[in-house]
């Protein structure tokens, strides 16, 4: 069942699916007319999932189950897999390529290879200050505090130049 994404709980689990470019707001409107009926029918064995989602900076789709309400199970999280890699192919998007490291630069976001994070780095052009997209985040609450981090208090730190 679809519930607003601000309503679900701070313990919901969330999958973080970051595209390789920023979407143009007909494709945002495109995969928003996907999802809603896909979340409103998720399922888990039978049972309905309190699910939502959320599209930010028009670069990553979010999608959430309130775990407090049903557990998703792998069949579940099967079926909205399959359904990003529909969004790919129709779209011709990367939405899995977990070599790609998006950052922000004022109020631009970037998205490049992770060998260029690492050269930038090194470089200097990006540092423990720079806003870097964990997307290795797993529950709203993280979400909330942790997606977007400084790349020193990230995963991301140990490609810092000291």
């Amino acid at each position: 069942m679809f519930i607003d994404f601000e309503l679900l709980s701070g313990n919901s689990r969330v999958w973080v699916y970051q595209a390789d470019r920023r979407l143009t707001e007909q494709e945002v409107e495109h995969i928003a007319k996907k999802l809603v009926p896909f979340v409103s029918n998720w399922k888990r064995h039978g049972d309905d999932l309190k699910a939502s989602f959320k599209i930010a900076y028009n670069q990553f789709i979010i999608l959430a189950v309130d775990e407090d309400y049903n557990d998703v199970s792998g069949c579940s999280i099967d079926a909205s897999v399959h359904l990003m890699r529909e969004i790919e192919k129709e779209l011709n998007i990367d939405m899995f390529d977990k070599m790609k490291v998006t950052f922000k630069d004022g109020t631009n976001i970037n998205t490049i290879s992770l060998q260029e994070f690492k050269a930038y780095a090194k470089q200097q052009k990006i540092n423990s200050n720079t806003v870097v997209f964990n997307n290795m985040i797993s529950s709203k609450a993280d979400l909330m505090n942790a997606w977007e981090i400084k790349a020193g208090k990230s995963w991301h730190a140990k490609f810092l130049a000291s």
